[in-house]
This record gives structure tokens, sequence and C-alpha cells, in this order.
């Protein structure tokens, strides 16, 4: 397996796939690396170098007690692009995972990076306060830190429809796409997954979005279910200089698999128009 090992001891998997410019991908919760396979042999086999890793807790990398957090992901993140060597970096990331880029660039700058792409990302800040009365109410998560405790496993299962739409009039999603996506779910340690709901929910990325000094590209669904649109992607783009923001109407959360080919070609036209 491939690994690197952080300054605490933790393991974390990734995956290394082509040559060329260097693009790596954030995952989303409760996910791991897999769910980035169709973007990264997309890219690999157009002249890029992609790579991938499962965040501490989830899919191969080790369930580590401590560092569930977003301090956490973006130290571990910088540890693996430093132990690569990684230049002139295209930084993914979707959900969760876009939070890790953002808490990334606000705590360890840009000199690696050459551009960014949030794709329905929960930044700036996804749960409900008064500096953020749009946000979601508190009650929210702490249900889903319920259903975890209680049964984890049938959770993941009803969790996995609204994530893709499938609980949506006229949905064609896939019993497969599902399936998938509970495997990859039940990968991941309960209590890093039960941890990192307050560290997707409660971080404010504020001050991080407004540290980003490159060409950045904001994704995301109309119909996303999880992160609503308007307080997410919206709200980043008006706080990251110069920001790209695309939008696809009826499109979920999880756009990488439903919008599959769409947002290949716009990562494409982005990528290559800042190269």
């Amino acid at each position: 397996m491939s690994t690197i090992t952080t300054k605490d001891g933790t393991e974390i998997y990734f995956k290394d796939w082509g040559k060329g410019p260097v693009v790596t991908f954030s995952h989303g919760w409760p996910l791991n690396a897999d769910m980035w396979d169709e973007q990264m042999l997309f890219f690999a086999q157009n002249g890029f170098r992609t790579v991938a890793h499962d965040r501490r807790g989830h899919g191969r990398s080790s369930q580590a007690s401590s560092g569930n957090d977003m301090n956490g992901y973006a130290d571990d993140l910088a540890a693996l692009i430093e132990a690569l060597d990684l230049d002139s970096v295209t930084m993914v990331g979707h959900s969760t995972g876009g939070g890790e880029v953002a808490r990334y660039i606000g705590r360890h700058g840009t000199k690696r990076v050459a551009q960014a792409v949030l794709i329905a990302s929960v930044p700036p800040l996804l749960v409900k306060t008064p500096n953020n009365p749009e946000g979601l109410p508190l009650e929210v998560f702490d249900g889903m830190r319920s259903g975890l405790a209680k049964d984890r496993a049938q959770f993941y299962k009803e969790f996995a429809r609204p994530f893709y739409g499938a609980n949506k009039p006229g949905s064609n999603v896939s019993q497969g796409l599902l399936d998938q996506f509970w495997i990859w779910s039940m990968q991941s340690g309960l209590k890093n997954a039960y941890e990192s709901i307050k560290a997707f929910s409660e971080t404010d990325f504020t001050e991080d979005l407004k540290k980003f000094d490159v060409p950045t590209l904001v994704l995301h669904g109309e119909d996303d279910q999880i992160v609503p649109v308007k307080n997410s992607a919206m709200k980043t783009a008006r706080l990251v200089k110069g920001a790209k923001d695309t939008y696809y109407p009826g499109a979920p959360h999880g756009i990488t698999a439903t919008h599959q080919d769409k947002i290949n070609a716009d990562l494409m036209t982005f990528i290559r128009s800042n190269r």
C-alpha cells in the first residue's frame, strides 16, 4: 500500500496515478479517495498526475483517536504534499474535502498551489449561528450523530439517497451507486466519522477563504440537499477574490458521480485555462 506516516503516527493512504501537472483530490464525508476514481482516471488519461488520499479515520488510513478536525485534516494533506514533493498543484475538494482545501490554504499558504476548486463544499460555515442565520440548525447535526451512534449502517443507507438526489421524482441513480456509497462509508471509523461531523459543520472558514490568492473555481448543484447552495458556494464565491462560480440546475450533492462528464469537462477547462 502507498502510505505516509504523519507526525502523530497516523498512516495516510494515498493513490498516485498518471504523469504531468498535479491535481490533488480531497474527498467528502464519510467516504474515501475512491469517490474520485472517475475524475482521476479521466485526468490521468489526459496528461495529468492525480493524487488522492483517504482522510484520517476513513478508508484505508489509520483510525486515529485524535486530530479528527479541520486543522488535523489540513496538516495531513500538507504532510502528503510535502512527502511527495508536489508543486504547482491544482487542489480539488468536495464537501468536507473543500473545507480541507480551504483550511490547508489558511494554514499552509499557496506556495505549492496553482489553483483551487471547491465542489459542493461546506465553506464558509454550515451551521446556523447568530452571525450565520441562514445556516442549518445544530439539531440537524445532532441528529446525524445520534443516527451514527445508534445504527450507522442504516444511517448511511438512508443518507445516500438525498446525497445523490435518489429521493427525487424521476431520479435515475442506480442501486449500484447507492451500494457503493454504503461500502465506502462503512470503511470509516465510527469515532472518526462522528467527530468529523463537528469539523465539517461548525468550522468557520471565512478567514481561510480570504487568504486564497490563486485562481479558484466553485461548482455546486442547485438542488443540493446536504450542503445548501445559498449558504455555501454563493457566499464562498463572494469571499474568494476573483472566484469563478458555476451552478448546475437540479443537481444534488454527489455531483461528481451524478454529473461526472460535466464536472470533468468543467474542471479540465478551468485547469487548462489557468496554466
